[in-house]
């Protein structure tokens, strides 16, 4: 609907409500494409907004509501403003939480050995624990369809809930991560950045998740706080020498590869270059030296593992050490021992999981007498993937990785420069960012071992004994994007060359769910697929979006956009901070203190749970806090029974007639500031600052103004249209800047007296108010009338007397120039106070006095 549109006017209600509001405007916006993105205004003419596509793996949370309310207040400002707003939507539905969740759901695991099954059909009801430990295989195309269709599920009762909570998006421009576009997006971007070499494959230690069954990358890691416990083992050195070091992990002693400790550490030095036997297996190791042994640690002398922790990989590479991987990517220690490391003490420890590896050992080392005292426990931070539920392990994978300035310095300090041109909303955000970048220690690892993604899209020539060539990857053309490599074939193959010696096979791994999501300003904004579009979007206005994800989505794609295009993808971020419960602790499913909003939303309305969450500043965390959500609701009740007695008075026809009175014009003199200070605030993405200034003013509006203005409007004559004027304009001007807040209150009040959508209607300026007032206008007189009025009250309520009780007599004290003022308004505040006689007596006192008789 164009802002010339017309909607007709529907007349007050008798009885206005908010019950039922958010389905009727939902719908009426759907039908009239309010909120349609007109693509053919200029690029100066366009707000893009590069939106959170939400990972499609569960229920949204008030988290949600909240930072995806303040991306909407920005949308409707900007909307306002008239700009044309590009405001899509997505869903992130590929990746390791939708398995998991299908998993979970209905009992199965995929087996890609498996063939099709056309006719399977997974169970009717809910499986339980047993179904869930003892999961049902099913091919590969037969799992990936059970995710599309539960995310199919999922991402409807997702939309119902963002319609009903009023965001002002353009459901046209509807996209997922695992659609045919974004699928496409993200495979052409990875053949770029491979052309270019900055994708590149490589088999390397990697960060393993033993559930997932996957690698997963830096940016996805996070300390969890862990019992442990320090044992302490005796290394046999030169001479019979005993050497002890303190570790956590004993079960890897068979992947020991050296001992390391600091340069500087006299207690070792004359061990340096020499070699030392390892406890139970008997294997000789050297003795290093290295800048990150920490000599206060344990006892200032590390095992390094081949691999314990990203430090063992550190020293590993540093120090060219030998390899001897003993953890297999199903969590438990191999079969067969490393090279070197004797068969008959490793027998005990095949097969086993960590735990049990680690049981054995310390038995072992007893038996030896090589464990030095009891161990002793610990508390300590363990590493996880953020999704995860077993510590991460480091095993020997080929991998996918993307540059992004970890081990190169001229890009990361190119992506540094680029933080530094981005705006952050709030500005201290950026240190986030530059502290992420400087302390990268690798580049992006961007392959999956999982099913449910962007495939990998290249293939590999088998030589005649059926080994892949790794060098040189096929690769399809762009053209014929998106592919799955392992249904589709490599140009120059057919089918019957699958798998065979002298054929190819397929990259069986899928993309990172961040390595698509990084590309949604592409995604959305067509590139490639609509240069139209394009050009009008990119690069975007503002990136809205958590401060707990810099290191992920917003890192992640302005690497992408930096390699690509050279530029930023965006002038403006936003970001938001969690939402704590009310002992101020961070909401999250595994505390089980999470609140879903649908039932608030249905209970309380979609306006009031918005004024909860525009309470909130940018970047500042905000406690849920339903005495907030109930004060949003009495706020919308109050602006629609507000209106209904100002249009009851005749506002509607007063509109843009002249506000002659000095009361009238001191209203709109306030309010005119009240417009200049919400208007910067909005520009400055304080949507905060914005909102209390416009409801500070409203209450005072309700309880001072009207009060004292509704006998004068009642009547007839020039003073009654100056009031009826004044209303007017206030009303309208308050609508609309309560209207990114309140959207259905205020559509509603709006279709009462005015045509088209108050989302449409231009935002309020001061020459628009200043319009009205017909020669000057004192904020300070309404003020000062207020309190004159609020004096009269106390009086009558300390006597505990009706308002609408006759004063019989009232004396006004106070110095002469401030009674000259109040006698601009007598007539105004006499009629309000019901005061029969007022006398007016100058510097009796320093300050106004009002003295009531009865």
């Amino acid at each position: 609907m164009t802002d010339t549109a017309r909607t007709a006017r529907t007349g007050v209600p008798e009885r206005p409500t908010l019950d039922g509001l958010e389905e009727t405007w939902s719908r009426r916006w759907q039908e009239e494409g309010t909120y349609a993105f007109d693509r053919s205004r200029q690029r100066s003419d366009v707000y893009a907004i590069d939106t959170p596509p939400p990972t499609v793996s569960g229920e949204l949370h008030m988290g949600h509501v909240f930072s995806y309310t303040h991306t909407d207040l920005v949308a409707r400002f900007q909307r306002m403003r008239g700009r044309t707003v590009f405001y899509p939507i997505g869903w992130d539905d590929n990746g390791l939480p939708t398995e998991r969740r299908v998993q979970n759901v209905y009992g199965v695991r995929c087996d890609p050995s498996l063939p099709y099954d056309p006719d399977w059909a997974p169970p009717g009801d809910p499986v339980d624990d047993a179904a869930r430990k003892n999961p049902n295989p099913i091919s590969r195309r037969n799992f990936i369809e059970l995710c599309e269709r539960l995310t199919v599920a999922d991402e409807q009762v997702f939309e119902a809930l963002w319609r009903r909570l009023g965001l002002s998006v353009d459901w046209s421009l509807m996209y997922t991560t695992i659609g045919p576009v974004a699928r496409a997006t993200s495979q052409r971007a990875f053949l770029r950045n491979l052309a270019r070499g900055e994708a590149y494959q490589a088999e390397a230690p990697t960060l393993w998740d033993v559930g997932f069954a996957t690698a997963v990358a830096q940016a996805e890691l996070e300390d969890r706080e862990r019992p442990g416990a320090y044992h302490r083992l005796r290394f046999h050195g030169p001479g019979g020498r005993a050497v002890l070091i303190a570790t956590t992990r004993p079960e890897l002693l068979p992947a020991c590869v050296a001992l390391v400790c600091h340069p500087d550490d006299e207690r070792y030095a004359d061990l340096v270059g020499a070699t030392v036997r390892t406890p139970v297996f008997g294997v000789e190791v050297p003795v290093r030296a290295h800048p990150l042994a920490d000599p206060a640690k344990g006892t200032g002398i590390a095992m390094v593992c081949t691999f314990g922790d990203l430090t063992d990989v550190t020293w590993w590479r540093d120090l060219d050490l030998d390899t001897r991987v003993v953890i297999g990517r199903d969590g438990r220690l191999s079969p067969e021992p490393p090279a070197g490391v004797p068969a008959r003490p490793y027998a005990a420890l095949a097969g086993q999981t960590v735990n049990g590896a680690r049981r054995i050992v310390v038995e072992q080392l007893t038996e030896a007498d090589d464990l030095v005292g009891e161990p002793r426990p610990i508390s300590h931070p363990v590493k996880f993937y953020e999704r995860g539920d077993r510590p991460l392990e480091i095993v020997s994978t080929r991998q996918w990785y993307l540059r992004n300035g970890g081990r190169d310095t001229d890009l990361r300090e190119e992506l540094l420069a680029r933080g530094r041109e981005l705006r952050w909303v709030p500005e201290h955000m950026r240190h986030r960012y530059e502290h992420w970048v400087g302390g990268l220690t690798g580049d992006w690892l961007v392959s999956r071992q999982r099913y449910f993604g962007v495939p990998v899209p290249v293939w590999y020539r088998l030589d005649d004994a059926g080994e892949p060539d790794w060098t040189q990857p096929l690769t399809p053309a762009e053209s014929a994007l998106p592919i799955d490599p392992s249904e589709d074939t490599p140009p120059g193959y057919d089918e019957s060359q699958r798998a065979v010696p002298g054929g190819f096979v397929g990259d069986p791994d899928v993309l990172d769910t961040w390595a698509t999501s990084s590309l949604t300003p592409q995604i959305v904004g067509g590139w490639e697929r609509d240069p139209d579009l394009y050009r009008r979007v990119f690069p975007m206005d503002l990136r809205p979006q958590g401060h707990d994800i810099i290191r992920t989505w917003l890192f992640a794609t302005v690497v992408r956009s930096h390699l690509e295009h050279g530029e930023l993808p965006w002038r403006t971020a936003e970001l938001s901070g969690w939402i704590l419960d009310p002992d101020r602790k961070k909401m999250s499913k595994s505390k089980g203190n999470v609140v879903t909003p649908m039932a608030l939303l249905e209970q309380h309305g979609s306006d009031a749970v918005r004024y909860w969450s525009a309470s909130g500043k940018p970047g500042t965390d905000l406690a849920y806090d339903p005495a907030q959500i109930r004060i949003g609701r009495r706020l919308a009740t109050k602006l629609l029974n507000a209106s209904k007695f100002a249009l009851g008075l005749g506002a509607a026809d007063a509109l843009r007639a002249p506000a002659t009175e000095p009361l009238d014009r001191a209203m709109l003199a306030e309010l005119s500031e009240v417009v200049a200070t919400t208007t910067t605030a909005f520009e400055g993405y304080d949507h905060t600052a914005a909102l209390q200034a416009t409801e500070s003013f409203f209450w005072r509006f309700c309880d001072d103004y009207i009060e004292l203005v509704k006998e004068r409007a009642y009547g007839s004559g020039a003073g009654a249209d100056s009031a009826r004027a004044a209303l007017a304009t206030a009303l309208s001007v308050q609508l609309r800047l309560f209207a990114p807040v309140l959207p259905y209150a205020t559509e509603e009040v709006w279709s009462w007296w005015r045509y088209g959508s108050v989302h449409r209607a231009p935002w309020p300026t001061t020459y628009e108010v200043g319009r009205t007032i017909q020669g000057d206008g004192d904020p300070h007189l309404l003020r000062l009338a207020a309190d004159a009025l609020g004096q009269v009250r106390r009086a009558k309520s300390e006597r505990k007397l009706s308002m609408r009780a006759e004063v019989p007599l009232a004396e006004a004290l106070g110095p002469a120039a401030l009674l000259d003022q109040l006698t601009l308004v007598i007539d105004d505040l006499r009629a309000a106070g019901r005061i029969n006689k007022l006398d007016l007596l100058p510097d009796r006192t320093p300050e106004l006095v009002i003295a009531c008789a009865f």
